[in-house]
């Protein structure tokens, strides 16, 4: 009985492949570069800082399940809020701003307040969701 012998198969060209895995490394560190993540920068205060702010200088505003923005029970539109932060800063420098969130409320609504606080450049900026039980958590 005769055994066939089998050919031995030469390697093939790879330098298709060597090229494409090439092309491949360029675009994933070019696609890198374009990937940047942006956020906002706000200050922290340091870590052993006491900050006492008064009652007085608190202004409170409120996002309530449909979006509206609320200063002391009323609706307000965010341009008018924008001069009110703005006016209570140029007379108040240590005004802290309070934003109390509903846990309903649409999350670029609350993306849009703390754009409005970093561009005025607000010190002292809060938020924080509302309480299940419909409580203010700041009364």
């Amino acid at each position: 009985m005769k055994l066939r012998r089998r050919k031995r198969e030469l390697y093939e060209d790879s330098s298709a492949l060597s090229d494409l895995a090439f092309l491949l490394i360029i675009y994933f560190i070019v696609i890198a570069g374009f990937n940047i993540n942006k956020g906002f920068l706000m200050n922290l205060p340091a870590r052993n800082s006491t900050r006492f702010i008064l009652k007085d200088d608190l202004l409170r505003y409120e996002l309530d399940g449909y979006g509206r923005l609320l200063f002391q029970g009323e609706v307000r539109e965010p341009a008018a809020a924008e001069q009110e932060i703005r006016s209570a800063l140029g007379s108040n420098p240590n005004l802290a701003v309070v934003l109390t969130v509903d846990p309903q409320t649409p999350w670029q609504q609350v993306v849009s307040f703390v754009e409005l606080a970093q561009k005025l450049q607000v010190d002292s900026f809060s938020f924080t969701m509302k309480d299940e039980n419909n409580r203010d958590p700041y009364p």
